[in-house]
């Protein structure tokens, strides 16, 4: 019964990163259920776990839906989301191996061949590519528990990230701060890389009430 919890988990949380879940879309249970073919008990304990860490909501009468923040709820997110990222670099301008450098190097290369190449096309396509810079600097700062937090808390956003590289000139101005920020972990620079990382991660309100508008 827990692999097929897992399984369920797992498969939400892959809907979720890639675009497929929006925020206030509902989570059927049935749906679930003949899409994995188990029963209701393992999609009900999967929920349990996505409500436990906010991922989604129980309402009354419309069942589970995916978390949609509210303008203070983002903004609140946004602030812890960005210092944990400004962590991550930090740590990860101490720890990262030559093996975790050399991937951090050709994440970054990836999302300036995209840029590059495709200008501000494929919006979709180079917000995966940002995953794995993101991925590659949260792991390099050697925390586990730090690299689960991230993880949790860029999972109520992603919608509205992928939203942004929607914006004329966005993709190009990611390209170039991954760069900025690979380089100064490159050079072992911690406060540098933190305070890069927090700045490539933060919203003003401005841009967020366009994202939440964007998103409906």
């Amino acid at each position: 019964m827990a692999g097929q919890t897992e399984q369920v988990l797992n498969a939400i949380l892959q809907d979720i990163e890639s675009g497929r879940l929006v925020p206030g879309a509902p989570l059927e249970e049935g749906e679930l259920v003949d899409r994995h073919g188990v029963s209701r008990t393992p999609v009900r304990e999967a929920f349990i776990q996505l409500e436990a860490i906010g991922l989604i909501k129980r309402l009354p009468r419309k069942g589970a839906v995916l978390f949609k923040p509210t303008l203070e709820e983002f903004l609140a997110i946004l602030e812890v989301h960005a210092q944990l990222e400004g962590q991550a670099a930090a740590l990860a301008a101490r720890r990262l191996s030559p093996a975790q450098a050399s991937e951090l190097d050709a994440a970054v290369a990836a999302c300036e061949r995209h840029a590059a190449e495709q200008g501000d096309g494929d919006p979709a396509g180079y917000y995966q590519l940002n995953l794995r810079f993101h991925a590659c600097v949260a792991e390099g700062s050697g925390n586990p528990f730090l690299v689960e937090m991230i993880k949790t808390n860029a999972r109520k956003l992603m919608a509205y990230y992928r939203a942004r590289y929607r914006y004329p000139g966005a993709i190009a101005q990611s390209a170039k701060e991954h760069r900025e920020i690979a380089a100064l972990i490159f050079a072992h620079d911690r406060e540098g890389a933190e305070t890069a990382m927090i700045s490539h991660v933060q919203f003003d309100q401005v841009t967020v009430m366009d994202l939440l508008a964007a998103l409906g």
